[in-house]
């Protein structure tokens, strides 16, 4: 359950942590609310929304398994393709300016906004992966529900986490990256991570290669 765990928790933050607008909103609202209150409402929010993306790959997964393949393959394309075409340099907008009050704030503006996004897309394709594999090895100590969950709570994680770390370090955490590290370079090696990983999972739900 571990691998599970680290294995959803890592493809969602990698999937997540190129794309910056959390970083600019959350920055924006930890200039004027108290950071618990910003982190208590995310995790709310990110609650909220991975449990659907996960509901969604649940279901997927019980299909047969070459669709469960295509589906899985579809993600991880998806993202990889999506982090490909991301400016290496976000400008603010005005809407990541408007303030609105702590955890309440904090939750409206991410749950009401970004469906199927990066990061539930993500959720969603390790939930297809790991609930497949549970149903198909059925295995006594992993059922379906129980990968579902700790998907869930991978995902989750890997959200909270982003979230925690826009809060503490604000908007200028980019720009301190971009300062060591070459946002293009973040981006590529983000994104050959995202195509190997999504690689190895069809092959194993194909059968060609063991889990």
């Amino acid at each position: 359950m571990l691998a599970i765990f680290f294995a959803t928790y890592g493809a969602v933050f990698i999937a997540e942590i190129v794309g910056d607008k959390l970083l600019y909103t959350t920055g924006v609202l930890a200039a004027r609310y108290r950071s618990a209150s910003i982190v208590c409402g995310m995790a709310a929010a990110f609650t909220l929304k991975m449990g659907v993306a996960v509901a969604v790959g649940g279901a997927i997964a019980r299909l047969p398994r070459v669709l469960v393949a295509i589906v899985t393959a579809a993600g991880f394309i998806g993202v990889a393709l999506t982090l490909w075409r991301k400016p290496d340099v976000r400008t603010p907008k005005e809407k990541d300016a408007r303030i609105m009050q702590g955890a309440m704030i904090a939750f409206a503006a991410i749950f009401f906004s970004e469906w199927g996004d990066v990061g539930m897309v993500m959720a969603g394709t390790m939930a297809v992966r790991f609930v497949w594999a549970a149903g198909a090895t059925q295995a006594e100590h992993l059922t379906q529900t129980t990968a579902a969950i700790v998907v869930w709570l991978g995902a989750v994680s890997a959200m909270v986490t982003k979230g925690a770390l826009a809060v503490t370090l604000g908007a200028g955490v980019r720009r301190r990256i971009a300062d060591r590290v070459s946002p293009r370079v973040v981006r590529y090696v983000a994104v050959a991570a995202l195509l190997v990983l999504g690689t190895l999972s069809v092959l194993e739900t194909l059968g060609i290669m063991p889990g």
